[in-house]
């Protein structure tokens, strides 16, 4: 038998699909884990008063990303699937809610595998 309180902890309640619309890229390129994000006076603006027509993790992501945070950090801090939170702040950029800095190089890059293991470790504090 569960109890309640093991019930509470099983995970989110809408499936991710369903925050993005069922897209599981960003509508342009993919964004990198490293990406800066942060949130522009117009994001700040609707993270004050989210119309209803906009996802309640916009303004979550409007809150955390006025100070730089890359889009790794999104991702564990938020406890959102990364392809979820890249897909989430590609929409921000296009609406003017946050600006985005990419790496300039892929030499600049952190290996794919070592961002991984600094998500996973970040996702289990």
């Amino acid at each position: 038998m569960v109890r309640h309180e093991e019930w509470l902890d099983t995970g989110p309640v809408v499936r991710p699909y369903a925050v993005t619309g069922g897209r599981t890229q960003p509508k342009g390129a993919a964004l990198e884990l490293v990406a800066l994000v942060a949130t522009t006076r117009q994001g700040i603006a609707v993270a004050r008063d989210l119309p209803p027509t906009m996802p309640p993790e916009w303004r979550d992501i409007a809150h955390l990303c006025q100070r730089l945070q890359s889009v790794a950090e999104i991702s564990a801090l938020l406890d959102l699937p990364l392809g979820v939170a890249q897909v989430l702040v590609a929409d921000m950029a296009q609406a003017g809610l946050v600006s985005v800095q990419r790496p300039a190089r892929p030499a600049d890059r952190p290996s794919s595998a070592l961002l991984r293991k600094v998500l996973d470790g970040l996702q289990r504090l």
